[in-house]
């Protein structure tokens, strides 16, 4: 299942992310998810595992131009040459010579400046051809109608998370409102432990109506909330190295969700993230250096 991006260029909706992922179990994992029918790793600087994903890719025996790759710039990177150079860093680490899809890792509405600098670059790098296409991650709407008022390309795609206790209504608005595609990372609120940051989880893996609907269709409660992000236009990104999960989580194309049900499950938000909040200064993380190729 392709979607179709602002720019015209079509991107595989469900993809393999790699967040947390140790670099040892990357590559098989990579290799895994492209034997199972992905097409879409996402991957990014900071999870310091590019070189891997890269090596997964050329195992699998597949062509460069059928494997969808989506990697982010850190924000130590950000500023227009030095995001030129974060390109550089990530193209040969994976190996390649152009990324289908380079995004901005963060806000960090502390140093916007550099963030716009950055995101000038990605322009370039689009244009040059080294790129297919470009995006934000965690741009929450204010951010995002301040980048769009300061640059030219309004952004392909805007990753941020999202899942059912969690459905960010008001970033998916502004993403329709741009038409910029919303993709969600801990699609199926998997990332329940983000270190340094709260202390209460709730599991949505664990909820009843989820539970329910899962059993109606004889599917998991995974496969659910994947198909329900797939039929609301959403792109999403899983997280796994099992390589039984990862085949599960791709088993999503053989059934559909009832408008009741995709309302039920919409009905589950309760407005509280996971993860760290975009406006919330963390510098000192922010600064963590990206090693070189």
């Amino acid at each position: 299942m392709d979607i179709t991006l602002n720019n015209g260029i079509t991107m595989p909706a469900l993809g393999l992310g790699v967040f947390q992922s140790p670099p040892e179990e990357t590559t098989s994992a990579v290799e895994a998810a492209l034997a199972a029918g992905y097409r879409h790793i996402d991957t990014a600087a900071a999870y310091g595992n590019e070189r891997e994903v890269g090596e997964g890719i050329r195992r699998s025996g597949l062509d460069r131009s059928d494997v969808f790759i989506e990697t982010k710039v850190w924000v130590s990177d950000y500023g227009y040459d030095e995001t030129l150079h974060a390109w550089e860093k990530a193209a040969g680490k994976l190996r390649v010579n152009y990324l289908d899809l380079l995004i901005l890792h963060e806000p960090v509405p502390s140093r916007f400046e550099k963030t716009i600098g950055a995101y000038k670059a990605l322009e370039t790098l689009l244009a040059d051809g080294r790129v297919r296409a470009i995006g934000v991650s965690n741009f929450m709407p204010n951010h995002l109608k301040q980048l769009i008022a300061e640059t030219d390309v309004v952004p392909a795609v805007t990753q941020v998370e999202l899942h059912p206790y969690f459905a960010q209504p008001d970033v998916q608005a502004a993403d329709v409102e741009h038409h910029i595609l919303t993709q969600a990372w801990s699609p199926i609120g998997g990332i329940t432990f983000y270190p340094g940051w709260g202390v209460d989880r709730k599991n949505v893996m664990q909820d009843p109506a989820i539970a329910a609907i899962a059993e109606a269709h004889g599917k998991t409660p995974a496969q659910i909330m994947l198909r329900w992000h797939l039929q609301q236009g959403r792109s999403a990104i899983p997280k796994s190295t099992n390589p039984a999960r990862i085949a599960e989580n791709f088993a999503v194309f053989d059934f559909e969700l009832s408008n009741g049900e995709l309302e039920a499950i919409d009905r589950l938000d309760t407005g509280v993230r996971n993860g760290p909040d975009p406006d919330v200064f963390r510098d000192q993380w922010f600064d963590r250096a990206i090693p070189e190729t």
